[in-house]
């Protein structure tokens, strides 16, 4: 990362908050259940949008650090598609392991989200907020596993 952008951002030595949920035994981390409801996909207008409100996080202060406190979240992240969506997988014709082995459709999309956040002693809350010129974002559905047949 170069000098401006660590000086925007910050770095571990700098970071005041990470509220995350943890590393599950997998080595996943930042990924969290969410509720059916919490996601709401509107396959013919190619949009969806995604709201959780007190989701139950650990904020250790520094990526990995060593102190916990309990937090709540609120997020909200839209996704509307740009363009046309493209089909993208190999499905049965490769085997189960190979990691070409989904089908879907794909298509460029701008996001936009918002945060907020409660703990003892802090707060934060942000405006909603677009991808950014050198954002990345992708709207679409695909199916895996024994999906694959059906």
């Amino acid at each position: 990362m170069n000098r401006s952008l660590r000086s925007r951002y910050g770095t571990p030595a700098t970071q005041l908050h990470d509220d995350n949920g943890g590393i599950l035994p997998s080595g996943l981390f930042w990924t969290f259940d969410v509720s059916r409801t919490s996601l709401d996909f509107k396959i013919f207008d190619r949009r969806a949008t995604l709201r959780v409100r007190d989701l139950a996080v650990t904020d250790t202060f520094q990526s990995f650090g060593p102190n916990d406190t309990p937090a709540l979240v609120d997020m909200t992240v839209e996704w509307r598609a740009t363009g046309p969506a493209v089909q993208r997988g190999f499905g049965t014709e490769v085997e189960p392991t190979d990691p070409g082995a989904f089908l879907g459709e794909i298509a460029p999309a701008v996001s936009a989200a918002s945060f907020a956040g409660d703990q003892i002693g802090f707060a934060f809350e942000s405006t909603m907020a677009s991808t950014s010129p050198r954002g990345f974002a992708q709207i679409g559905r695909h199916r895996n596993g024994v999906y694959l047949t059906e």
